[in-house]
């Protein structure tokens, strides 16, 4: 007996319907791919499977979980299910986790709720479950004090802890660097096993081909091709799906030769610059004697395992974090807002509750920017002018991540740290994303550092690269030029 099955499954807005309808069949021990750009309804066709879907949007068609059928359209009589027998691991690690509650007992708490362990045992296990992630040194720590994929990590714990048999993984690389995914890849087909269930939703190619089973792939709200993942990679029919898979950073051309530093040409003084730096977190040495500079007009690329602390590396170099050992100097006469961050997550850099004009007319006016600045940068990054009437959570990822530059232009940065501003979006999206950063930075003058775990992505983009390793000591921090071979 297939363990789910969708039959004819529809998302609608009133009478606009969001997603055409869907039917697959998730078998046990095979698990399935659901697969596309961002705002394709990847996450929208999960939540009406969970009957968890936003207020407003309405589900239609037929549920079969086991042997129990469901109505999508009524939603409450999912409840009962979570965490027993369906679960989500839901693609922001931090919304999913309890401020409030340090890493362990979050886990454990599902142990003993959910599956009805002992206190003691719960805890017991939950210990465990870090171990196996790799995690048993933050059970105490709270989730802010964790890295990106380390909070995911322990989301994905606290999703198995309740034992269900089928488990919806919503993005859960996103993140993460290539070891980690591979480690969650590995986690989740572990979980499976030969009788449970798992559904992929990604944009991660790498992902899906290493979970392999069965795949689909959507667009618009449509699926525009299916099968058997491998064969699909192989020989795709649908010509999206060879757009998507060439949008991939290993498919992306080299760097063009223009921006190749000039042989005997002095390059202009750094914007900031950063001599004999050391860092340490947690008690943890991250970074031993660094020598850094980032120059106008140049990219410089910062990449490594999670955790590694690249993040902390740009929120010293802003001035935001104190270093234990070294100095950093800034160009002389920068305001502090000229030195800006481009977050991993856009989510953070807009208030959930104002239209995305509102902000983005108090960001120009705080900055003395012109109001026509606004639909100038708006059509450089080729956005629509109706999506400044929008709240954050009503436009896709990939426009509120090229909002979120706009916002970051705005303040007429000399600097700005992108702090993987691409691991939430599709390949497709991403090179959107990169091109226009690397605009930003040649046609601006704009000094930028981007971090990325992609060390494809990186090789393609950056002018100068700089690999960190964990611990400071199993790998040196190593500054290369880019165009060096």
């Amino acid at each position: 007996m297939s363990l789910l099955q969708l039959n004819e499954i529809s998302v609608h807005d009133g009478a606009t319907q969001l997603i055409a309808p869907v039917s697959l069949t998730l078998e046990p021990g095979v698990p399935l791919i659901i697969l596309g750009e961002t705002g394709s309804g990847k996450s929208l066709l999960a939540q009406a499977v969970m009957g968890t879907l936003p207020q407003g949007l309405t589900a239609r068609g037929r549920i079969t979980l086991g042997k129990d059928a469901l109505d999508p359209a009524q939603p409450a009589r999912f409840r009962a299910l979570w965490g027993r027998r369906i679960a989500v691991l839901p693609q922001e690690p931090w919304l999913s986790l309890d401020p409030l509650m340090r890493a362990a007992p979050q886990i454990a708490e599902t142990h003993h709720l959910v599956r009805g362990l002992t206190r003691s045992d719960a805890a017991a296990q939950a210990q465990k479950d870090l171990a196996a992630l790799d995690l048993a040194a933050v059970g105490q720590r709270y989730p802010h004090e964790l890295s990106g994929g380390m909070a995911q990590r322990v989301a994905i714990a606290a999703a198995r802890a309740g034992g269900a048999r089928i488990v919806i993984a919503d993005e859960p690389t996103k993140g993460l660097d290539a070891a980690r995914r591979d480690d969650v890849a590995r986690l989740l087909l572990d979980a499976l096993g030969r009788d449970g269930g798992l559904a992929v939703i990604t944009h991660d190619l790498a992902l899906a081909q290493m979970i392999g089973g069965q795949i689909i792939i959507m667009r618009e709200g449509k699926v525009v091709e299916a099968g058997q993942t491998s064969a699909v990679f192989a020989a795709p029919t649908a010509t999206y799906t060879r757009d998507l898979i060439a949008a991939d950073p290993a498919h992306w051309p080299a760097r063009s030769t223009l921006s190749m530093p000039v042989p005997g040409l002095a390059p202009a003084a750094p914007v900031v610059a950063a001599k004999g730096l050391s860092l340490s977190r947690g008690g943890q040495r991250l970074i031993e004697d660094l020598d850094i500079a980032v120059h106008p007009g140049r990219v410089l690329g910062i990449t490594g395992p999670s955790g590694c602390g690249k993040s902390s590396l740009g929120d010293v170099l802003l001035g935001l974090l104190a270093p234990d050992a070294g100095a950093v100097t800034r160009a002389p006469g920068l305001p502090r807002t000229a030195l800006q961050k481009l977050y991993q997550d856009p989510v953070a850099a807009f208030p959930p509750r104002r239209a995305l004009g509102m902000t983005l007319a108090d960001v120009a006016a705080l900055h003395g920017a012109r109001a026509q600045d606004i639909p100038a940068q708006m059509e450089r990054l080729r956005l629509d002018p109706a999506l400044l009437n929008r709240l954050p959570g009503a436009v896709s990822g990939g426009e509120l991540q090229r909002l979120a530059l706009l916002r970051v232009m705005l303040a007429r940065p000399a600097f700005i740290f992108a702090d993987e501003p691409t691991s939430r979006l599709d390949p497709i999206t991403q090179r959107e994303v990169i091109t226009l950063l690397r605009k930003v930075a040649t046609e601006d003058g704009v000094a930028v550092v981007l971090v990325s775990h992609d060390m494809a992505l990186i090789d393609k983009t950056a002018d100068r690269v700089v690999r960190l390793g964990l611990g400071g000591q199993e790998q040196a921090p190593v500054l290369q030029d880019a165009f060096a071979g």
